[in-house]
């Protein structure tokens, strides 16, 4: 699945599937409509496994958080395609390392930005906007963004199950590379995206999500262009991976058991 999508929205249309609403649906969740339940069970129909898929990445987003936290001290995060608000953000993990870490959602889906506002406006070092995530400039420019993060200091850039949401025409690794040009060296990047070794299968889920989202997407990659996320960074072990095998909590921990289409991704430091 994915966290959040990419192109502008106005105002909501409850009859056109949100990705950020899917994701909410597969992690059993109550913010979503008809459109964005019959929209996942379509996906699920055609791709059993992709509930356990949406369950794992988000242990995986709270793991990498935790451990960028805990293990080397990141007190700064930025969330590309944050989606809606669940048990254990970004923030309520940082934040239980130290009170003092700082926090920016962002997302296009004016659900998620009500939502959000109404979670966090008694924490002052959170903060939620509406963007294209694409929009680095004025993602940067945010008065939120410019009161909260301090570049001079060590950033955490999260891009965790969206940029298959982003079309080659928009250059998802050049997305990654502004973010990363804009953070000091020894900030982090979290990525990871859908990927399939079968054509036939990125092929139809990417069918299946553009008819979905009415053409809002992007598509179902090879391992090999997830790679190219990371050109120029050092990625932390255990390399790149499937994302529910990246340092799990214990032996224990859930695995992604079927493998029809999985993520894959990792986490790396900027030199």
């Amino acid at each position: 699945m994915t966290e959040g999508g990419t192109g502008a929205q106005p105002e909501v249309d409850i009859n056109v599937p949100s990705v950020a609403r899917m994701y909410d649906y597969a992690l059993g969740g109550k913010d979503n409509y008809a459109a964005d339940r019959e929209a996942f069970e379509r996906l699920e129909a055609n791709a059993p496994s992709t509930r356990p898929l949406a369950v794992n990445n988000r242990r995986f987003l709270q793991r990498a958080v935790r451990v960028l936290a805990r293990d080397y001290g990141v007190r700064q995060f930025i969330d590309h395609g944050s989606g809606l608000p669940t048990q254990d953000n970004v923030h309520q993990i940082a934040q239980r390392e130290d009170p003092e870490s700082r926090v920016v959602y962002i997302d296009n889906d004016p659900i998620v930005l009500a939502h959000g506002r109404a979670l966090l406006e008694e924490n002052t070092r959170t903060a939620v906007i509406q963007a294209d995530m694409r929009d680095t400039e004025k993602i940067f420019a945010h008065p939120e963004v410019t009161r909260l993060i301090d570049l001079s200091q060590p950033v955490a850039a999260l891009f965790v199950s969206v940029l298959h949401c982003i079309p080659d025409q928009d250059d998802p690794a050049g997305l990654v590379r502004r973010v990363a040009d804009r953070l000091p060296s020894g900030s982090f990047l979290v990525i990871n995206q859908l990927v399939s070794d079968d054509p036939a299968i990125r092929q139809k889920m990417t069918d299946s999500m553009l008819d979905s989202t009415r053409g809002n997407w992007g598509r179902v990659r090879e391992k090999h262009e997830v790679q190219a996320f990371f050109d120029g960074l050092e990625i932390l072990d255990p390399g790149l991976v499937e994302i529910s095998t990246w340092r799990p909590d214990s032996e224990l921990a859930p695995k992604q058991l079927t493998t029809e289409w999985i993520e894959y991704g990792g986490v790396a430091l900027k030199p």
